[in-house]
């Protein structure tokens, strides 16, 4: 939900096969993790639990190798039993699963027939109904506390505003396209193209099918994360309301919608973003995340709650020094949360008067790519809390807590481990010239031998501001499957440590993270297993960052791999994604400001380019908008002028992630192994052929 970050049991063996039909395992092949591995892998996300406690929704993601794209499917587990079985699944992709308060009817969301839509299924018999039909995707479900209506968000296209008419093309002739006309600051969006004219709104339907209703208005984008009060007359949702919300990021306020007038009436009033209402089990309380607006370039979200009427609003977390990702209301009255500490996701509760006590650990599982926190929960009336878990070996699986006990009911992947050997993590700590401790994990080859030299490779994690942790992570599996020990650290400026930590980097990025990087560098050489002469060295995003940082202040490293980067700041601040948020929080300056230039230039890794000599590759989606490939070009012609061994790796039509289709991604471990094998790493193995 922040912008901080740079940038989400098989019954039996043959189930997870059943997924993903064309990927199989060559009898003679090696039982080392291969990047193509990834069409194997499946991981849980978004585990909703039914309000008696008793069963578990959840959407069972996985990548079909011969479409090359993302799957998504509902499942459902039996809480007591352990029972899985499929209850949406096949081409079609199913998502949103959400239960009616009685539990009888699931609503969810599918393509199945051509365009996305609100589907409701009755639990006893099966029987399914279409409830909408609408021309753009819903999204963000909520059933309404008496089961009549469902809410929902959706794109509401606009008319641009026209200073100019073309003439008509005579009849017949072939005219090129009609210019196309900007107006907003936010005019793009990474994952989302260029933006159409218009704005989200809030709709309610009825649960038995009918015509929407657009119940908010105006030229504001509301979140889609919105909650009923207890008898459904009210709404209540969050957006930007000032008179150019693209010049005023983190402005958020909660707003009640009353749902007979349609007034609007403005619950929060604060200097900082108010977001994703929920409303307590009586109705007479609001929780919802939001902080106080320091302009920091780091800043996490609290758990807050408030009267249902705005007044009395008080921070539950904040003398906690935590951010907190994602909260639940229980049955009595309390609140589940999720946190990160020291790069591991967990799970507090508070009764609702302040503070919270650990209850779980371990937990996430929904970013395969590379270990990122990730993780969702939902609540059971009586305190039974559904989750997803994961560990180095084990992508997202679903789990179920109660009374501290931690109990995983999927095993999603065992037909992966059964057939490939997975590099487990060992943790470490290592302190910077200046006193600074940081934490970094290293994977080792799945058959280490202690008595070898083996390359490393430091990969570097994006953000600046989030954290990685000893969770699952496909690239670097294949990483250390080819032949390498990785090391993965949390530099200062990473979540999870506190406030103080996360902030040693506000408006000094990048800087002396890179100490912290270089000495977890030495402290793993010093273990004896690490060749000193067969580093290297690569990261994706602010990762990227640091990387470009790294190879302009050593030569230590036989080659790189840049990913995504930004490499000149002036540049990246007028042609990102979100502008007015980038200069005013990591500079606190626009570029063209008094004094301002000298210190975008300072921390641009193009002002260090002429002491680059490490081979460098670069990597990045033609259609990333968040570190536009522009600034990819920049970096390598810059790098090319100055003599270096460089190559640039354009990512067609991928976006920021590069991983909106599967084949991306293993296109990015690959190359990331080929170009470090052909400067000293490991020699690639070739692919299988048919």
């Amino acid at each position: 939900m922040t912008i901080n970050r740079f940038l989400l049991t098989a019954a039996a063996l043959g189930l997870s096969a059943a997924l993903s039909p064309a990927w199989s395992a060559p009898a003679a092949q090696s039982r080392a993790y291969q990047p193509v591995d990834l069409y194997a892998l499946e991981y849980a996300a978004d585990p909703q639990i039914s309000p008696d406690g008793r069963k578990i929704a959840y959407v069972r993601r996985s990548f079909d190798i011969m479409s090359d794209r993302a799957r998504a499917n509902i499942w459902i587990v039996d809480v007591a039993t352990g029972e899985h079985r499929p209850l949406l699944s096949g081409a079609a992709s199913y998502s949103s699963p959400r239960w009616s308060a009685d539990g009888k009817r699931l609503a969810y969301i599918s393509a199945s027939e051509g365009s996305a839509q609100i589907y409701i299924r009755w639990m006893d018999t099966g029987a399914t109904a279409r409830v909408t039909n609408v021309s753009e995707g819903p999204g963000g479900l909520s059933w309404s506390p008496d089961g009549k209506q469902l809410a929902f968000a959706m794109f509401v296209p606009g008319e641009g505003k026209s200073f100019a008419s073309m003439p008509a093309a005579p009849d017949g002739a072939k005219w090129a396209a009609k210019p196309i006309v900007i107006d907003r600051l936010n005019y793009r969006g990474d994952g989302q193209g260029y933006a159409e004219q218009g704005h989200t709104h809030v709709f309610t339907v009825p649960a038995e099918g009918g015509t929407p209703r657009q119940v908010t208005s105006g030229d504001f984008d509301y979140g889609s994360a919105f909650d009923w009060s207890r008898d459904g007359r009210t709404l209540y949702v969050f957006a930007t309301r000032t008179a150019d919300p693209d010049l005023t990021p983190n402005r958020d306020q909660i707003l009640a919608v009353d749902l007979a007038s349609l007034n609007v009436t403005q619950l929060t009033k604060r200097e900082g973003p108010s977001v994703a209402p929920k409303v307590s089990p009586d109705g007479s309380r609001i929780a919802f995340l939001g902080f106080d607006d320091r302009y920091t370039s780091n800043q996490e979200f609290s758990l807050w709650v408030m009267n249902r009427d705005g007044s009395g609003a008080r921070s539950l977390t904040g003398a906690l020094d935590i951010g907190v990702a994602d909260f639940a209301w229980d049955g009595k009255g309390g609140l589940y949360y999720l946190y990160d500490e020291q790069g591991t996701t967990k799970l507090a509760y508070t009764s609702g008067s302040g503070g919270g006590r650990a209850v779980a650990s371990g937990l996430g599982g929904e970013d395969i790519g590379r270990p990122y926190s990730g993780a969702s929960l939902s609540v059971a009336r009586d305190g039974t809390v559904a989750t997803n878990v994961t560990t180095p070996t084990d992508p997202g699986d679903v789990a179920v807590i109660k009374g501290g006990n931690v109990r995983r009911l999927t095993r999603l992947n065992d037909d992966v481990s059964a057939i490939r050997d997975l590099a487990s993590v060992e943790e470490i700590w290592s302190t910077a010239p200046d006193g600074v401790k940081s934490q970094s994990w290293i994977m080792r080859p799945a058959n280490f031998d202690p008595a070898k030299k083996y390359p490393m490779i430091l990969e570097i994690h994006g953000g600046p501001h989030t954290n990685y942790g000893a969770r699952f992570s496909a690239e670097m599996q294949a990483y250390a499957a080819a032949g390498y020990v990785v090391l993965y650290s949390n530099p200062r400026g990473s979540t999870s440590y506190g406030d103080k930590f996360a902030n040693l980097i506000d408006k000094a990025y990048p800087g002396n993270d890179y100490d912290d990087l270089i000495a977890a560098v030495d402290a793993t050489i010093a273990k004896g297993y690490v060749d000193p002469a067969r580093l290297f060295v690569t990261g994706g995003s602010g990762g990227g960052v640091l990387t470009a940082w790294i190879v302009g202040n050593t030569n230590r490293f036989r080659a790189a791999v840049v990913a995504k980067p930004v490499i000149n700041w002036t540049s990246f601040v007028l042609t990102a994604d979100n502008a007015a948020y980038f200069g005013k929080y990591w500079f606190g300056k626009n570029p063209w400001e008094a004094g301002a230039q000298a210190d975008y230039w300072r921390r641009s890794p193009l002002s260090l380019v002429g002491n680059v000599k490490t081979p460098t590759m670069l990597i990045t989606g033609e259609q990333d908008y968040r570190t536009p490939i522009s600034e990819t070009e920049q970096y390598y012609a810059a790098l090319k002028l100055n003599g270096v061994d460089a190559a640039m790796v354009r990512i067609p039509e991928s976006s920021h992630g590069m991983l909106d289709r599967p084949s991306r991604l293993v296109a990015k471990s690959t190359y990331i192994l080929g170009w470090f094998a052909k400067h000293g790493g490991v020699a690639a193995e070739k692919p299988e052929t048919k």
